[in-house]
């Protein structure tokens, strides 16, 4: 066993209702003045609105953000963190998906130390604790809530940085499954499979530790067992709680023992063709899962009853009946069968022809060998394998 470190310096509120507990968590923290980053259509939908009265009822004063888009761009971390600056405000509140608390981690850096979030690219850049941070999640699936990563987008080299430091924890999180009902069923199932996917990669990565097997499999079993349930109808509260929990363990297992090819990839697939995440993680997903197959030793089982609707035994189970698996799930909870499919679809109508996909190759090959999840994907990866991988998913 390798030696590992583990420590939970966050205060975690899980609940319904539990919105309401904003106010109190911002005093507690000395908050006076708010910035409260979220997107567009939680503005629309009156969440925004929602947060923003429950502070201001408690005598808090808040300003709103809501110029972030999905992949959000190093230029929204900028204009983010002009408004916040000239707002005065004393303290964030993330409020969102991913896109939103990736922006506010990253605003917490720039705002408090300066300069571009570019610079701060890498593992433990960030010279100190950042401007205090409450993250409040409205999908089950990042766990960004609870992890020392915010990945940002730089359109001018086509490229998702990762900015890693555990000064990026939120102070307070506050999952509300309330806050998830009016998720549309291809949000739910997107995020939902992201989800279980971050506790997947870090049960198989060579980083694992038994702190984080522990919460990996409590998110494994959570999600599997909720996640069909939770897509058909986002009302089911229990449903959303269990998915909200998971993804909350899917995100501390991977903030120590990290993820594997799957994230390696993704991510550049979302920078050349702007695929949300969570479509791009499930759609590689089964593929990984059989390239990896071959340094399987007895996880995959594991993994696979956790997500089956038919339960395998030792004595019958082989590695590919998990990707067997992998494949029904998604299916069932409408994610695309192919990388070519998830790339037309986010397309939105304009054409994409096999040959510009092809030419993407390379290219993304070369930026997911940059991830250090490479490094501790169970099964050894060179940019070659990684071409390999890439047109076996479209």
């Amino acid at each position: 066993m390798n030696p590992f470190e583990f420590s939970i310096p966050q205060n975690i509120i899980v609940g319904a209702g539990t919105l309401a507990k904003l106010p109190e968590c911002a005093k507690k923290m000395g908050g006076t003045h708010a910035m409260i980053l979220s997107g567009p259509t939680l503005k629309k939908m009156g969440v925004v609105d929602k947060a923003a009265d429950s502070l201001k009822s408690a005598g808090i004063a808040a300003d709103i953000f809501t110029d972030i888009e999905a992949n959000p761009s190093v230029t929204t971390v900028e204009k983010a963190t002009e408004s916040y600056l000239a707002s005065g405000a004393d303290f964030l509140v993330a409020l969102g998906g991913g896109s939103p608390m990736d922006v506010a981690k990253a605003v917490g850096v720039t705002a408090k130390y300066g300069g571009s979030i570019t610079e701060y690219e890498g593992a433990h850049k960030v010279p100190g604790k950042i401007v205090p941070l409450i993250a409040i999640p409205t999908t089950a699936g990042t766990g960004s809530e609870v992890t020392a990563f915010s990945v940002i987008t730089d359109h001018s080299r086509d490229y998702k940085l990762t900015v890693f430091s555990y000064e990026l924890l939120p102070e307070y999180a506050i999952l509300d499954p309330e806050l998830l009902t009016s998720a549309p069923a291809s949000v739910a199932a997107a995020c939902g499979i992201d989800a279980f996917i971050h506790a997947e990669e870090a049960y198989i990565s060579t980083a694992a530790s038994p702190f984080s097997d522990a919460m990996a499999e409590k998110a494994m079993e959570l999600i599997g067992k909720n996640i069909r349930r939770f897509v058909a109808r986002r009302t089911d509260l229990e449903a959303a709680e269990a998915m909200l929990t998971g993804s909350l363990f899917a995100g501390i297992a991977f903030s120590y023992a990290r993820l594997g090819n799957v994230h390696a990839m993704s991510h550049p697939v979302s920078a050349f063709f702007d695929v949300p995440h969570g479509v791009a993680n499930a759609v590689l997903l089964p593929v990984i899962a059989e390239y990896n197959a071959l340094a399987d030793h007895g996880r995959y089982l594991k993994i696979y009853n956790y997500i089956s609707e038919i339960p395998a035994y030792a004595d019958e189970f082989e590695p590919m009946m998990l990707v067997g698996a992998i494949r029904e799930l998604t299916a069932a909870i409408g994610i695309p069968a192919s990388l070519t499919d998830a790339i037309r679809q986010a397309a939105k109508g304009k054409e994409v022809t096999a040959e510009e996909i092809e030419s993407k190759i390379v290219p993304m090959a070369v930026d997911a060998m940059k991830s250090g999840n490479i490094a501790v994907n169970p099964r050894a990866s060179r940019q070659q394998d990684i071409e390999a991988l890439y047109r076996k998913a479209l």
